[in-house]
């Protein structure tokens, strides 16, 4: 499989989490190389990562959160919480999650990216997702 078929994949699986294709734009004085920095993260990201069986869409949307929030990782944060809200994930699961993250990673990581979850609980809530 080329790298145009991975990122094509990767980006109809941004469609399907997101609700629209992740094409990010380049920057202004990015180098062409960036192009292909992008290319290569949706590809793997999304074109190989997210369309694996062996976890389910739910499940892999889960441990994304988890990670994200670990890192403290705030602005991708965002983005998986949409994409698990997306993919079946409860709001309750999300604050379960965050209970569990308290406990091995720190209540202060988990407090501080808790916060984050509630804006997007609140956005969800004002979408109707």
């Amino acid at each position: 499989m080329s790298i145009d078929d991975a990122y094509e994949r990767g980006l109809r699986a941004t469609e399907e989490l997101l609700g629209a294709r992740l094409e990010l734009p380049m920057g202004a004085g990015e180098p062409a190389s960036g192009e292909d920095f992008r290319k290569l993260t949706v590809a793997h990201t999304f074109g190989d990562s997210w369309t694996r069986t062996a976890l389910s869409r739910h499940d892999r949307a889960l441990v994304s959160v988890a990670i994200a929030a670990t890192l403290g990782a705030f602005e991708p944060l965002r983005g998986q919480l949409r994409m698990a809200l997306n993919s079946g994930v409860t709001k309750d699961e999300v604050v379960d999650l965050f209970i569990h993250l308290a406990a091995y990673a720190g209540a202060a990581r988990a407090f501080e990216t808790y916060q984050i979850a509630l804006q997007v609980f609140a956005e969800a809530t004002n979408t109707g997702t």
